[in-house]
C-alpha cells in the first residue's frame, strides 16, 4: 500500500513537478548549515568528555588525550569515506535504514531506523539543554528558570524549520561560520603559545584531577575513547537527507560530508594537540574549551566570542535533528512502518508533521529532564553506532553484489567501518549502560514493534481495499438519504435540499425521549412540518435513555437488515459559525451523530455545514 495512498484508495495529485521546488533545496554550504550543527557543536563537548574520563588517572592519564584523539578522528575518516559511497549508492536517503533494507533484510532495517530516531530525538533534547547550560554558566540568576528557556529555544527552531529547510540554513549559516571561524582562530593562536597567556577562567575553581595515579588501563581508555565518540554523532546526518539537496544532490551532498568530515578533524585534533600543550586540567564549573580560549586568546572579547558562539551553536545544534528525521520518516511512512501522514510534503519542501512530531516527543524529554544535560548524556550517541555499524556492514553486501571497479577496496573500507563502530557500539553501550543506557537497549526493541505493527495493519487495510487489484466496476443502487432534525430552520431546508439532490429516498429523522418537555417539543415538530410539508417524511425515533446517537443507528442497521441492497447515507447538517470562538456555543449534537454513524454502522456520513 503506498504511502500516498489516501483512506479511499485513491492516488492525490502531485503538488508539483519534481524540480519545481529547487530553490527550497539545500546547496552544499546550505546543507553544511542544516545538517552539520549536531556534529560541530560536539567539539564544545568532545575533549572534554575525554579529559573527565582520562582525568581519573592524573596527570599521567591526561598524557593519553591526544592519541584518545587520534583514534576518534581515525574513526571518523573511515565513517565519512563509508557515508561518502551511502550517498552515491543510495541517492534517495535514508543512511542506514535503506542500506539495510536492500542488503540485510527487512527487520534489520527496522533496527537501524529505530536507533536514528532515538538518536534524532535525544540530540534535540541534549542540544538544547547544554546550549542554554553554557547561557546560565554565564548567568547564573537563568539556572531557575532553565527549563522555560530550553521549550522556548525548541518552539524557536521548530518554527524556523516549518518555514523550510532552507530558511533554517540561512538562518544558521553565520552562527555556524563565527563558530567555526572561532574555534580555527583558537587553534591557530594557540599553536604560536608556549605557555596559556591567561588562566583567569580556572581560577579559584577546584581541580577534578586524581592524585597519585600512574598508570592508565585499558578499560579507561576504552571508556575515555567511547566518551569522546559523542563528537561522531551527526556524520550520518547528510546521508539520511539526500533528498533535500538541490540537483546533483548526491554530489552536493557528498561535498558537505567531506567537507563536515575535514572541518570535524582538524578542529578535535587541534583542540587535543592544545589540552597537551597547555598542560590543561579540568576543573569543576568551567568547560574545557572555555580553558583552551583563555589560555590561547587571553580572558578578553575573544574569549566572549567563542563562549557566546559555542552557546548559540550548541541549542541550535538540534537542527540536525529537524533536518534529517523528517526524511527518514517519510521513507518509513512510504514502506508502511509509520502513519502515512509523514510522508506528506507541504509548501516549501517540508515534512511537516514529521518536523511537529520532533518538537513533541524532544519537548517531553525535556520536561521529564528538568532541563538537565547530565539526566539524557548517557542515553546519546548509542543509537547513531548501530546505525553506523548497520549501515557498514550493508555496504559490503552491497559492493560484493555489484563488483564494480574497485569494489575489493571498497568493501574493506567498509568492514574496516563495520568493526570499528561495532566495537565501538559495545563499549559505549557497556561503559553507560548502568548511567542509563538500558532505556536504549529497552526502548529499541519496542521500536521495532511498533513499526511491525504499524506495518501489519497496514497490510490488512491494503487488503481489504484490494490495493494493487483491478476492483469491479462502479454500479448503481438505490440510495436512501437520512437527515436528523430537532427543529426546523433555514438549516433544515438546506439539509433537506442538499438530501433530496442525492438520494432516490429521503428521510427526516428525529429523535424523542420519555421527558414531557421533549414529547411536548415533538408533537410541536410534527404539527409544523404537516404545515410546512416538504415532501418528505419526518421519522420519530423513541429513546427511553439521554441518548441522541444511538436511535439513529439502531434505525440504520435496521434499515441495513431490511433493505440490503440500499445505500443508507446519514447526512448531518451543522451550523459552522463566522469566528472560531462561537463554535465552543454550540451543542455538538452534529458531532455526536456523525461519530455514533460511522462507529456503529456502514452507512455513508456526510456533514453538511452552513456558514452563518
Amino acid at each position: 500500500m503506498s504511502a500516498l495512498t489516501t483512506e479511499n484508495g485513491a492516488t492525490p495529485a502531485v503538488e508539483e513537478p519534481p524540480d519545481a521546488g529547487a530553490r527550497h533545496k539545500l546547496t552544499a554550504v546550505t546543507g553544511l548549515a542544516a545538517l552539520s550543527l549536531d556534529a560541530m557543536a560536539s567539539v564544545a563537548y568532545g575533549p572534554e568528555a575525554i579529559v573527565l574520563v582520562l582525568a581519573a588517572a592524573g596527570g599521567y592519564g591526561l598524557g593519553f588525550t591526544l592519541p584518545v584523539t587520534l583514534a576518534i578522528a581515525g574513526l571518523l575518516a573511515v565513517l565519512v569515506a563509508s557515508y561518502r559511497q551511502v550517498i552515491a549508492a543510495f541517492p534517495d536517503g535514508g543512511g542506514s535504514y535503506a542500506v539495510a533494507k536492500a542488503h540485510l533484510g527487512r527487520r534489520t532495517s527496522l533496527v537501524a531506523a529505530g536507533s536514528l530516531v532515538l538518536d534524532y530525538v535525544l540530540n534535540v533534547a541534549v542540544a538544547v539543554t547544554a546550549g542554554v547550560a553554557a547561557l546560565t554558566s554565564a548567568f547564573p540568576e537563568l539556572y531557575g528558570d532553565r527549563l522555560g528557556i530550553c521549550l522556548a529555544v525548541l518552539v524557536l527552531i521548530t518554527g524556523i524549520n516549518l518555514r523550510g529547510i532552507v530558511d533554517s540554513a540561512r538562518a544558521f549559516i553565520l552562527p555556524t561560520a563565527v563558530f567555526i571561524g572561532a574555534i580555527l582562530v583558537l587553534i591557530v593562536v594557540g599553536l604560536f603559545r608556549n605557555a596559556p597567556v591567561s588562566t583567569a577562567a580556572s581560577a579559584g575553581h577546584a581541580s577534578v584531577l586524581a592524585d597519585n595515579a600512574s598508570t592508565v588501563g585499558a578499560l579507561l581508555l576504552l571508556k575515555a575513547f567511547a566518551s569522546g565518540c559523542s563528537a561522531l554523532t551527526g556524520v550520518e546526518a547528510i546521508a539520511n537527507a539526500v533528498p533535500s539537496f538541490r540537483a546533483p544532490a548526491a554530489r552536493r551532498a557528498i561535498r558537505a560530508e567531506v567537507a563536515l568530515g575535514a572541518l570535524l578533524g582538524v578542529m578535535l585534533i587541534g583542540l587535543s594537540v592544545l589540552i597537551s600543550r597547555f598542560g590543561l586540567q579540568p576543573v569543576e564549573g568551567v568547560t574545557v574549551l572555555a580553558q583552551l580560549a583563555d589560555a590561547s586568546l587571553g580572558h578578553n572579547a575573544a574569549f566572549y566570542v567563542i563562549q557566546f558562539a559555542t552557546m548559540v551553536l550548541l541549542a541550535l545544534s538540534a537542527n540536525t535533528s529537524f533536518g534529517g528525521l523528517p526524511v527518514l520518516l517519510k521513507l518509513l511512512a512510504r514502506d508502511n512502518y509509520l502513519p502515512h501522514v509523514f510522508g506528506l510534503k507541504a509548501d516549501r519542501q517540508v515534512h511537516r508533521h514529521g518536523v511537529v512530531w520532533l518538537a513533541i516527543v524532544s519537548a517531553g524529554l525535556l520536561v521529564f529532564s528538568g532541563g538537565d544535560t547530565n539526566t539524557l548524556v548517557p542515553l546519546f550517541a548509542i543509537g547513531v553506532f548501530v546505525g553506523f555499524t548497520i549501515a557498514q556492514t550493508g555496504m559490503v553486501l552491497h559492493w560484493r553484489r555489484e563488483r564494480g571497479p574497485r569494489w575489493v577496496a571498497k568493501a574493506l573500507l567498509n568492514g574496516l567501518g563495520a568493526v570499528l563502530t561495532g566495537v565501538s557500539a559495545v563499549v559505549v553501550t557497556a561503559t553507560k549502560f548502568h548511567d542509563g543506557a538500558w532505556l536504549i537497549v529497552i526502548a529499541l526493541p519496542v521500536f521495532v514493534l511498533v513499526f511491525e505493527a504499524v506495518h501489519r495493519a497496514y497490510g490488512r487495510i491494503g487488503e481489504r481495499l484490494g490495493v494493487g487489484r483491478i476492483p469491479e466496476p462502479p454500479h448503481r443502487e438505490r440510495s436512501l438519504v437520512l437527515v436528523p432534525v430537532s427543529s426546523l430552520t433555514r438549516l433544515t431546508s438546506e439539509a433537506l435540499t442538499a438530501a433530496v439532490s442525492l438520494g432516490d429516498d429521503v428521510r427526516a429523522v428525529t429523535v424523542c425521549h420519555p421527558d414531557p418537555e421533549d414529547r411536548e417539543a415533538t408533537e410541536a415538530l410534527e404539527r409544523d412540518w404537516a404545515l410546512w410539508n416538504p415532501g418528505v417524511p419526518l421519522v420519530r425515533l423513541p429513546s427511553e435513555r439521554r441518548s441522541l446517537g444511538r436511535p439513529i443507528t439502531a434505525y440504520v442497521r435496521d434499515l441495513e437488515a431490511t433493505e440490503p441492497g440500499t445505500r443508507v447515507t446519514v447526512l448531518v447538517p451543522e451550523a459552522e459559525p463566522e469566528h472560531l470562538w462561537q463554535r465552543a456555543l454550540q451543542n455538538q449534537r452534529g458531532a455526536v451523530v456523525a461519530h455514533a454513524v460511522r462507529r456503529d454502522t456502514n452507512a455513508v456520513v456526510c456533514r453538511l455545514r452552513f456558514r452563518c
